[in-house]
């Protein structure tokens, strides 16, 4: 069997970075040949995780047909989100929570998506399902995507499925989930000593809604004025990042990890489908004011693509 490569999307967060490395090392134990890669650095987050269970970042790569010629995607499908050369791979699986757009494959694959908080919720099961222990330090990374992707079990994505994941893989790895979450969480919001292009490309997806290309960005914090003091600077950030990248629409949530709210900033055009897709008009500052809203995935992706689908 040829080898294969394991990765998650672009400007990869703790999930993607995990879950690549949990499933690379379901696929092994079960006879085959991977290895976990990243489409990116781990985060502030990510590392701190990485360094508490004393585990190692998966290399970065930009491309993968130099090396493979098979390839497992998990924590995204769509094209754009992914390795620039994926057309000249076969991709033969994908394990996903996200949405399917702009995905299609030439031959048969093996595809499990679920609507829960965490892709790492899902790998969990895929142990079960294959009688596979899952290690100590692996548990504490699973966990760690778990709380990473559902704020603590408090995003609305959360599932039943995720809660028992959590308590099932705390207990492996040995930690208290609520205690550690918080310290987890804590450790993705150092905002202060980075620039805004970092913080705003740090988490961040594109989209394509209705033929416009929508860029969504997400930074968590405990403070929001933390990064509306910088806004000008921000502003700036977004319109180089949207002319390099022809971006049509720059949607950047910043979020409360203390309060789940999001304040949002929205550069670029059209704005009327946002403005409906929130039934709220951008303020002066061209922000909105999104009480409860912590999901990219369930509370703002949705609405926008039915609100420029109607347009």
């Amino acid at each position: 069997m040829s080898k294969q490569l394991v990765f998650g999307h672009q400007n990869p967060d703790t999930d993607a970075i995990v879950a690549a490395m949990a499933y690379s090392y379901l696929q092994n134990q079960l006879g085959a040949d991977t290895e976990a890669v990243a489409l990116g650095t781990p985060n502030d987050e990510t590392k701190y995780v990485l360094d508490y269970f004393k585990a190692q970042a998966p290399r970065v790569v930009t491309t993968v047909a130099n090396e493979v010629k098979e390839v497992i995607l998990v924590d995204h499908n769509e094209a754009q989100q992914s390795v620039a050369d994926r057309k000249d791979v076969q991709v033969v699986a994908v394990v996903d929570h996200h949405r399917i757009a702009n995905f299609e494959t030439t031959n048969p694959l093996y595809y499990r998506a679920e609507p829960v908080g965490c892709t790492s919720t899902i790998i969990t099961k895929l142990f079960h399902e294959n009688n596979v222990a899952i290690p100590q330090q692996l548990a504490g990374l699973m966990l760690s995507a778990i709380i990473s992707d559902t704020l603590l079990l408090k995003s609305p994505t959360t599932t039943t499925d995720d809660e028992t994941a959590v308590k099932e893989l705390a207990k492996i790895a040995n930690v208290d989930a609520n205690q550690y979450g918080l310290d987890e969480l804590r450790a993705g919001t150092n905002v202060d000593s980075k620039s805004a292009a970092e913080l705003i490309d740090a988490d961040a997806k594109s989209f394509t809604l209705a033929g416009k290309n929508v860029r969504v960005a997400q930074i968590n914090t405990v403070d929001v004025n933390d990064i509306f003091k910088r806004q000008p600077e921000f502003e700036t950030a977004i319109k180089a990042d949207t002319a390099a990248n022809n971006y049509d629409l720059f949607f950047l949530m910043v979020t409360n990890i203390l309060n789940s709210d999001t304040e949002a900033l929205v550069i670029g055009d059209p704005i009327a489908p946002v403005e409906a897709a929130f039934k709220q008009k951008l303020n002066s500052q061209q922000r909105l004011v999104l009480p409860g809203v912590v999901s990219r995935k369930k509370q703002v992706v949705p609405q926008l693509t039915e609100a420029f689908e109607q347009q």
